[in-house]
């Protein structure tokens, strides 16, 4: 039996992406082996979202052709989506794929490994208008199912390179999601994430006749789902149609990771975001009035090209102002083929990184200060892994709640919350 070796960086969505690929791998009669081990065959699934993206995927490249320097080594994703040139220069690559064509991985592979050279079957993004519907055929080893539901991005913000990688807006639809969404619950499933690349924009592309509302509704026709919880989504996304649903299902977790990006509205104008901090505010004050114990993540750009000391301080200040639970601060990376990058007041690497630890230490303390607010309180915690007898999982609004307590992994359980430990809270179970 050949052994095959996947592995994925960057988000969510392409880590539903590798688990299609490597269903498809054992309905084929393949053996998945972990990728620090030798084998016939390496599927890399790359993230090209900053620099640093790009970096590891070349270092893990070169560490499987190093594992077995005649194992095929297969190579799609962002980044050989935009950069497949870069990707074949790297020795040892046999198979270079973008962000689409996957279903058909395990084809090429085997074409590969009849015929020499290199088989590059990067294609046209922007011509692609069909959401590539590869169905789950192996259940993944977590206690949360992610759900891909939407692929590409038409924002085409000033710094970010995903548009380019994955092409327009393209949907699901509603019965494939149905259908999946009851294949992970009849497998045990509790939880079900939708991902997407710009998960608000779905349906757009059909028409407009259903929206992420509709999508999510034929999520929670699903006899046995406990919870829902919704990946990534802009703001300004929010349509009343969906703030209903996650205000009058229990089953819809009260978490929403809506990204900022600034606290300025200068540099908000300069990425070409959609909406301004006012705008932004009070999308947040709604939120939390009508959704209770509501958690909002965020995301942060610092150093962007041309931000001021005082546009910077601005975004701070804004940031103080807001509760959120959580904050995943960047730095600004300079992406190629963006009009980001073509500009001249790039911002030097230790002013980027100096504002990055202050943005950072406010996020440690909005984090904190959250998690703080909680003990005291019973919540209902999905339990995901045990290490050393202690047990972790999470609420419905995303805090991490460790116990020592006798829990089953994929079970829920309600906890009294008492007092913060690591990134989360220590609890004990209450009586059932």
């Amino acid at each position: 039996m050949p052994k095959v070796a996947l592995t994925t960086l960057g988000c969510k969505v392409n880590q539903f992406e590798t688990e299609t690929m490597e269903g498809l791998f054992k309905k084929s009669g393949y053996d998945i082996v972990p990728f620090e081990e030798k084998a016939d065959f390496y599927v890399i699934n790359t993230c090209s979202v900053t620099s640093l993206g790009d970096r590891k995927s070349r270092q893990i490249i070169r560490r499987a052709q190093r594992t077995n320097d005649k194992a095929i080594i297969a190579v799609c994703g962002c980044y050989s989506q935009v950069h497949p040139e870069e990707i074949k220069a790297i020795e040892g690559v046999r198979v270079v794929l973008g962000t689409k064509e996957r279903s058909k991985i395990v084809e090429y592979v085997e074409q590969a490994a009849r015929e020499d050279g290199i088989l590059d079957e990067v294609g046209n993004i922007m011509e692609a208008r069909e959401f590539e519907d590869i169905p789950i055929y192996d259940m993944p080893q977590r206690t949360r199912a992610f759900l891909k539901i939407e692929d590409g991005c038409q924002n085409f913000c000033s710094y970010c390179i995903i548009p380019y990688a994955r092409g327009p807006v393209k949907s699901r639809h509603l019965d494939k999601i149905h259908s999946e969404a009851k294949k992970l619950v009849d497998a045990g499933f509790k939880e079900i994430v939708l991902t997407g690349i710009h998960l608000g924009a779905y349906g757009k592309d059909l028409g407009g006749e259903v929206t992420l509302a509709d999508a999510c509704r034929e999520v929670l026709k699903v006899e046995g789902l406990k919870r829902l919880r919704l990946g990534s989504l802009e703001s300004i996304e929010l349509s009343p149609d969906l703030f209903a649903l996650i205000r009058e299902d229990e089953r819809f977790c009260a978490h929403l990771h809506l990204p900022l990006q600034a606290g300025s509205d200068e540099v908000l104008k300069d990425m070409n975001r959609h909406y301004d901090t006012a705008e932004f505010g009070r999308l947040i004050e709604q939120v939390e009035r009508e959704v209770p114990g509501v958690a909002v993540s965020t995301d942060i750009i610092v150093g962007f090209p041309g931000e001021t000391e005082e546009q910077f301080a601005r975004g701070l200040e804004f940031v103080e102002k807001m509760n959120f639970s959580r904050m995943h601060v960047f730095p600004y990376s300079k992406r190629s083929g963006t009009p980001a990058a073509e500009r001249k007041d790039q911002i030097q690497e230790t002013v980027k990184k100096e504002r990055a630890h202050r943005m950072q230490e406010l996020a440690a303390r909005k984090t904190e200060e959250f998690h703080k607010s909680f003990l005291g309180k019973t919540m209902r915690v999905l339990f995901e892994t045990n290490t050393e007898g202690i047990t972790d999982g999470l609420t419905d609004n995303y805090i991490r709640v460790y116990t020592d307590d006798e829990v089953t992994c994929g079970e829920i359980y309600t906890v009294e919350l008492l007092k913060l430990y690591k990134d989360g809270v220590w609890g004990k179970l209450t009586p059932q």
